[in-house]
């Protein structure tokens, strides 16, 4: 299944999500239920994922944990706040260059059309 493909099913259940429960919970709870729509969806997942940085052929870990990862192709960044910056889009793309990964979004659950809380971040796509 390519990035794309997946970013489909994921967008499909964070729409699915916002429609029954809008906007106003915790992140960790938008977490949870999306984990588990996507899961359902048959796409194994990770949560809370840790990565490391790698500086001068030394490991360090030092507190960056992905909110999803899915299919180990897509990143899912989760907030419930009142507006995304583009520190948020930074951050995702920082992820997305540590994994070497291609793909992440960076879903907003606090907004009341769920299409304008959702951007995709690329890393060489």
């Amino acid at each position: 299944m390519t990035e794309n493909e997946i970013s489909k099913i994921v967008v499909d259940c964070a729409f699915k999500i916002h429609n029954q429960y809008g906007a106003g919970l915790l992140e960790s709870v938008y977490e949870r239920i999306l984990s588990y729509e996507l899961e359902k969806a048959g796409l194994p997942i990770k949560r809370q994922f840790p990565i490391p940085l790698i500086h001068n052929e030394v490991r360090l870990e030092i507190g960056f944990r992905l909110d999803i990862l899915v299919m180990e192709k897509v990143i899912i960044e989760i907030k419930s706040i009142e507006e995304l910056t583009p520190l948020h889009s930074k951050q995702l793309l920082t992820y997305l260059r540590l994994t070497n990964l291609r793909l992440g979004l960076l879903i907003n659950f606090n907004v009341n059309l769920i299409k304008n809380g959702i951007r995709r971040v690329v890393n060489g796509l």
